[in-house]
C-alpha cells in the first residue's frame, strides 16, 4: 500500500473507531431518532450533487435503506443510549459472524471449522462482557446493539447483491434521503420537544452530528476507494483496529470503565472476528467497519 493510501486508511480507521464516542456525545443532548434524522439530513445534503437515479436498482436501494438506515441505526442508537461506547464498539463486531452465518445459509458457503471456531470465540467474548455485574439490571441495551449487528449483517448481504452499481456516494446519498423521513416521523411520534432541543442544543451536539456526516462521506467513501484499489486480504485486517480505537476512545474521552471482563471479552471477540475476516466468505460484503 502506498504511503498516501496507508495514511488515508489509518485516518479512516481512526474516524470509524472514534465515532462511537461521537454517537455517545450526541445522545447526551439529542434523542436517538432526532440525532439520526439530523445525521441523514446532513449526509443527504452533502451527497445531493452526486445523486443519480439508480436505474433498475431503486427497489434494492429502498430495501437496504430500511434494513441499514432504519432498523440497524435505530437499534444501535437506542442501545447505545444506555451502554458505554467501549462495550458497543465490541458488541457491534458480531456483525461479522452474523454475516458469515447468513452467507452460509443463503449462498451455501461452507463455513469450515476455522470460521466456526471464530464465531464461537466472538460470541463467547460478548457473553463474557454480558456477565459483568453492571448488566445485572438488564441486558436489553446490549441485546439491542447485538440486534443492530445482525441487521447490519443482513444489509451487508444486500450490499453485495447490489454489486458495483450504484457507486458508494450515490448509494449512501439515497440511503440518507430515504432514511431521513422515517426517522423524522419516528421522532415526532416517540420523542418530544424537538424544536426546543434544536434551539438550545450546545455545540457538542452539532459537532457530533457533523462528525457522523464525516464518517459516512469521508469514511465510507475512502474505504470503498481503498477496497477497489487493493486486495481484500490486505484491507480487511485493518478493521480489527476499529473496536480497539472505540474502546480506548471511550475509556480516555468518556471515562468508560475498563474492566477485566471487558478486556478479556474484547480480546476474545476481536480474535474470533479476526479468524472470520481472514477466512472471509465470498458472499460477504467487505464494507463492515462497525456499522456506524
Amino acid at each position: 500500500m502506498s504511503p498516501p493510501h496507508f495514511a488515508i486508511m489509518l485516518l479512516v480507521i481512526l474516524v470509524f473507531g472514534a465515532n462511537f464516542v461521537a454517537v455517545k456525545i450526541g445522545l447526551l443532548y439529542l434523542e436517538p431518532f432526532l440525532l439520526l434524522a439530523l445525521r441523514f439530513i446532513g449526509v443527504a445534503a452533502v451527497l445531493l450533487p452526486f445523486l443519480k437515479w439508480p436505474r433498475g436498482r431503486f427497489g434494492q436501494v429502498a430495501a437496504l435503506s430500511l434494513t441499514l438506515g432504519v432498523i440497524h441505526f435505530s437499534l444501535l442508537f437506542i442501545g447505545m443510549r444506555q451502554i458505554d461506547a467501549a462495550t458497543a464498539a465490541i458488541a457491534i463486531q458480531l456483525q461479522v459472524p452474523f454475516a458469515a452465518l447468513l452467507a452460509a445459509i443463503l449462498f451455501k458457503d461452507r463455513i469450515g471449522w476455522r470460521r466456526t471456531t471464530g464465531m464461537a470465540v466472538a460470541f463467547a467474548g460478548v457473553a463474557i462482557i454480558a456477565g459483568e455485574p453492571r448488566f445485572a439490571g438488564g441486558l436489553v441495551p446490549l441485546l439491542l446493539v447485538i440486534g443492530a449487528a445482525a441487521a447490519f449483517a443482513v444489509a451487508s448481504i444486500q450490499m453485495k447483491q447490489l454489486g458495483p452499481e450504484p457507486s458508494v456516494l450515490v448509494m449512501y446519498g439515497w440511503l440518507a434521503l430515504l432514511s431521513a423521513p422515517p426517522m423524522m416521523l419516528l421522532s415526532l411520534w416517540l420523542e418530544d420537544g424537538q424544536m426546543e432541543t434544536l434551539r438550545t442544543a450546545p455545540w457538542q451536539a452539532w459537532a457530533a452530528v457533523a462528525f457522523q456526516v464525516l464518517v459516512t462521506v469521508f469514511g465510507h467513501g475512502s474505504w470503498y476507494f481503498l477496497v477497489r484499489h487493493y486486495p481484500i486480504s490486505l484491507v480487511m485486517p485493518f478493521t480489527l483496529v476499529v473496536p480497539v480505537i472505540g474502546v480506548l476512545s471511550g475509556v480516555f474521552i468518556l471515562g468508560d470503565p475498563l474492566t477485566t471482563s471487558l478486556v478479556l471479552g474484547g480480546i476474545a471477540t476481536i480474535c474470533g472476528v479476526g479468524i472470520i475476516v481472514i477466512r472471509r466468505p465470498r458472499a460477504m460484503e467487505p464494507a463492515t467497519k462497525g456499522g456506524l
